[in-house]
């Protein structure tokens, strides 16, 4: 579940790890986040299973004052889909599931269910409209859900393309897995989660949520605006095995390593979720680099971000959990994954300077751009520059120089040309021109 997308980024770095983790850098890397508010939330890493970083920065409760603990429990968005897609490996591997079953078998109102199969639920590939994007969803999130009216928000949204056809994200795909394991064994999926995954594991931080509890250590999740703004709560009936699972970074730590280890599935059903079409296997996307590939998930749900990766060759883990960042998380995976692996990193700076009004006032406009469908409007407002790209939300960017602005929790870089009213868009080692609209 996510406001935010969750596909996969590379990672660049040596393949060698390292004999120690370098903790002193990390804890600087985090620090500088820390001190200039844009994180709050707990990372970790471990090799061969052991714990080699781990710590807390933020307020898990901003209001109170509550700080953040490696004992934190946060809402963990997407990478609940790893877990609903163990549960239905094992419901495969105990003949209760099929993966070429057939979605008709259990919802046959949805358009083309006689044409999906769970596999096509499972790897993104069954063309069911993704039921977080319809443009009333904000409107309705927060509020408890029955099974029966999701799917008929799910089945009124339609398709989006032939079962089979490509990769498409859509978290209905896992709502409507969790409904199939719960109809199969007749028991909840808060259930089914601790029977047959944490309580074998002793994940005992580990369970599918509800209302954010604080004095259980669970964090609430939080906006950046300015200050950190509490954000609002999705109701855990809404996500479901999509999204509503609530862990620790040492829980995860710990499943990953157990997954990984053939001690959740089958050495045969792992292979299944490792195999990747388009970018995504069941429940797991990849992360390569320099000839290594890691699997894992991101996630994000409310004001909660988080990413889980593991080095299979490496035997190397990675978990962030965050409950708000303004800052660019892929960086903080670079930055620790570097620190395993003795490759050096920087410390970001957080240095801006001051603009005037009259130049930031000749930036402004709509901007196109010949090579992506998107526009992106900026303003100014209270002496900052703002940005607006179609059909999102509004963000406020930072001077680097009079003509060079940023946007750290996106990692995107604005680059500004007023004489030719030309603007260039800098993300993901990607460089896209634009053009100022005329009036």
């Amino acid at each position: 579940m996510n406001k935010l997308a969750t596909l996969s980024a590379v990672l660049a770095f040596s393949a060698v790890f390292a004999q120690s983790f370098n903790t002193q850098k990390m804890n600087s890397f985090m620090q500088a986040l820390d001190q200039n508010r844009k994180f709050m939330g707990t990372v970790a890493v471990a090799e061969n299973g052991k714990t080699v970083y781990s710590n807390a920065f933020g307020y898990a409760d901003v209001e109170n004052k509550v700080k953040n603990t490696p004992e934190t429990k946060f809402r963990i968005g997407s990478i609940s889909k790893t877990f609903t897609s163990a549960l239905v490996m094992k419901a495969v591997e105990e003949n209760k599931l099929k993966l070429d079953d057939k979605l008709s078998k259990y919802y046959p109102q949805i358009k083309n269910a006689d044409k999906i199969t769970l596999e096509h639920l499972l790897n993104h590939r069954s063309g069911i409209h993704n039921v977080t994007a319809l443009p009333d969803y904000l409107t309705w999130n927060s509020k408890a859900i029955t099974p029966k009216d999701m799917v008929a928000k799910i089945s009124a949204a339609g398709s989006d393309f032939e079962p089979g056809k490509t990769m498409s994200y859509s978290n209905s795909n896992y709502v409507l897995l969790s409904y199939i394991l719960e109809s199969t064994y007749g028991k909840s999926y808060a259930k089914l989660l601790e029977e047959k995954i944490t309580k074998p594991l002793g994940l005992s931080n580990t369970y599918f949520g509800k209302t954010i509890n604080p004095s259980d250590k669970e964090a609430f999740s939080y906006v950046f605006a300015e200050n950190f703004v509490k954000d609002a709560e999705t109701d855990m009936s809404v996500p479901t095995g999509a999204g509503a699972v609530v862990s620790t970074t040492g829980d995860l730590l710990t499943f990953a390593t157990a997954l990984f280890n053939g001690k959740v599935v089958s050495a045969t059903s792992l292979e299944k979720m490792m195999k990747m079409t388009d970018g995504y296997g069941y429940g797991l996307f990849s992360v390569p680099f320099n000839g290594l590939t890691g699997y894992g998930h991101t996630g994000g749900i409310d004001g909660f971000t988080s990413a889980l990766y593991h080095f299979p060759q490496n035997k190397t883990t990675y978990v962030m959990l965050s409950n708000g960042s303004a800052f660019d998380n892929n960086r903080i995976a670079i930055a620790a994954l570097s620190a395993a692996t003795g490759k050096d990193f920087d410390i970001p700076t957080f240095k801006s300077v001051a603009v005037k009004a009259e130049d930031l006032s000749k930036l402004t406009g709509t901007y196109s751009s010949t090579q992506i469908p998107l526009k992106i409007d900026v303003r100014t407002r209270d002496g900052k520059l703002l940005a607006q790209a179609t059909g999102q939300g509004e963000f406020a960017l930072e001077a680097q120089s009079a003509t060079v602005f940023t946007f750290e929790a996106a990692g995107i870089e604005l680059q500004f040309d007023p004489s030719k009213n030309e603007m260039i868009l800098v993300q993901s080692g990607m460089k896209i021109p634009f053009t100022k609209d005329k009036k």
